[in-house]
């Protein structure tokens, strides 16, 4: 027995130890990108799963990387309660990717010189994922990057607001779709476009039908070539795996900052190949979108051997070349689509305003605003994913109102929409079939709602449901007025190639090759 006890405190004193050497090698990696500072105040913030999901994670790799850097002399670190309370005030989460002008204010009310912010993702073998960035306040710029594999020591909260869904999404087609974006200097045209362009694209296949039913869509987003990432990644990172959260990779995108670089082609559609949860069935419609500006062959992992490889698999790979058609044909693009039967674009990224106004967009908007009186949150953790959520309006607000109409019309037709947003509204608990009303734990509800009684709470549930419902109809009817209205205009002129115009063009095709029908 004391054998026993003895080994497994060494186990445990190894395992700890293990664990600050890794954030102190992750901490070495950040700092690297300060060097030239002779000191600097820092905010490290939590690091969220990207996902969302609610686990003990994101305080637990906060505390130790901020014990890691506390290390370096030149650093002086924001107190965790001054922080804690700055971000009540602005009614913030850590969501892992902040808007510009809120990391600026939190810089002026922090007294920071930059903060320190990241996502978690899960992975095998009990292992967790680190993705860091110290963004600088005053300019919004991301200084250092850098990514590390951890032994996952944390649990996971245990869900209290919500039961495992009586239904999944089995019965309805999937779409997975993985974007590969250069952020190496020079594409802030290209991230713009992806920014604005998001809901639109995905809109394409919400609107498409197959077997009767629309498909749920899953996205998964890297960047590559970014001098701020680290040499052993390759210069790239993985920023979200697949999700039906488009909110969540919106704000990933609009984090995104240019730097550097190398760009590896071949080593990041092959990352994407063999780390994202692909699905095995023959019949899911599987693609990625590869966009960059420099040739296809750099890197030492062969591009073909990479795409052969996304064949095996059934999945397509696009290439969309940010220049001239000459110089990505020079520069394989086309070579490498051809692989796996994908398709080959070249846009102008430097476009920026390209969006076609239309007379619904206000209207739209007004009704998105309208629905947030639906919403009746429910759990510990509601209301920092209701402020996320608001944060997010206020991000394509600010995008302009064509992103806000396509937006809204998204969540207004999507199955997976109102699915993401079912464990903290229970309006989209029950629209989802995750939640009957039933099964309603009225503790988790606000206050104002806690000593109505069943039948009152019924019927408040019910106003709130039907008003919704009629909200997302009325958009959903605009929306298909707003499509018609663009789709005219843009004959009139014929226009610039955009990311939009490439990437619809090819997911109408090879959709259509499995079984989806779209609406003219």
């Amino acid at each position: 027995m004391k054998t026993f006890i003895l080994n497994f405190l060494i186990v445990t004193a190894f395992s700890a130890g293990a664990w600050a050497q890794s954030l102190d090698k992750l901490a070495s990696k950040l700092t690297a990108g300060l060097k030239d500072r002779p000191s600097m105040n820092l905010a490290v913030l939590e690091f969220p799963y990207a996902g969302g999901k609610d686990s003990e994670g994101p305080v637990v790799v906060q505390e130790r990387l901020t014990t890691a850097l506390a290390q370096n002399k030149n650093i002086t670190l924001i107190e965790r309660g001054l922080l804690k309370k700055v971000m009540g005030e602005l009614k913030l989460q850590a969501s892992g990717a902040i808007e510009a002008e809120t990391v600026k204010k939190l810089g002026r009310m922090l007294g920071a010189d930059a903060i320190v912010t990241g996502t978690l993702n899960d992975l095998k073998d009990e292992k967790a994922e680190i993705n860091a960035r110290i963004v600088e306040t005053g300019t919004a710029k991301i200084l250092a990057a850098a990514s590390l594999t951890v032994a996952r020591t944390w649990k996971d909260s245990a869900p209290v607001t919500v039961k495992p869904p009586k239904q999944d999404f089995g019965a309805r087609p999937l779409v997975q779709v993985a974007i590969l974006l250069d952020t190496s200097n020079s594409m802030d045209g290209l991230i713009n476009q992806a920014r604005t362009q998001l809901w639109k694209i995905v809109n394409e296949l919400v609107s498409a039908e197959k077997s009767g039913s629309r498909p749920v869509i899953e996205v998964a987003l890297y960047e590559y070539g970014n001098s701020s990432l680290s040499r052993e990644s390759g210069w790239l990172r993985r920023v979200v795996p697949f999700t039906t959260d488009l909110d969540l990779l919106a704000r990933e995108l609009f984090g995104l900052k240019t730097n550097g670089g190398d760009e590896y082609c071949g080593q990041v559609i092959d990352e994407a190949v063999e780390k994202l949860k692909w699905s095995a069935k023959s019949d899911v419609y599987k693609t990625i979108f590869i966009a960059g500006n420099e040739p296809f062959t750099q890197g030492t992992v062969s591009f073909q051997a990479a795409v052969l490889k996304a064949k095996a698999k059934n999945i397509f790979v696009n290439t969309i070349f940010c220049g001239s058609r000459q110089q990505g044909l020079a520069g394989q693009w086309k070579a490498a689509a051809d692989l796996s039967d994908g398709d080959y674009a070249n846009i102008d990224q430097s476009l920026r305003d390209y969006a076609i106004a239309a007379p619904q967009d206000d209207k739209i908007a007004r009704l998105s605003r309208e629905i947030d009186s639906t919403y009746v949150t429910y759990g510990a953790n509601a209301r920092s994913k209701m402020a996320a959520k608001k944060e997010m309006d206020s991000m394509a607000s600010g995008a302009g109102a064509s992103v806000m109409a396509e937006r809204a019309a998204y969540k207004a037709a999507a199955p997976a929409a109102a699915a993401s947003e079912a464990s903290w509204d229970v309006v989209s608990a029950i629209e989802s079939g995750f939640l009957s009303r039933d099964e309603i734990q009225k503790d988790q509800l606000p206050e104002e709602l806690k000593k109505l009684d069943k039948q009152e709470l019924d019927k408040y549930i019910g106003e709130k449901l039907a008003e919704r419902r009629k909200i997302k109809a009325e958009i959903t009817k605009l929306q298909a007025e707003r499509k018609a209205y663009i789709a005219s205009e843009e004959k009139k002129t014929a226009g610039s190639n955009t990311l939009d115009k490439a990437m619809i063009g090819t997911i109408r095709r090879q959709a259509s090759i499995h079984g989806y029908k779209f609406s003219e």
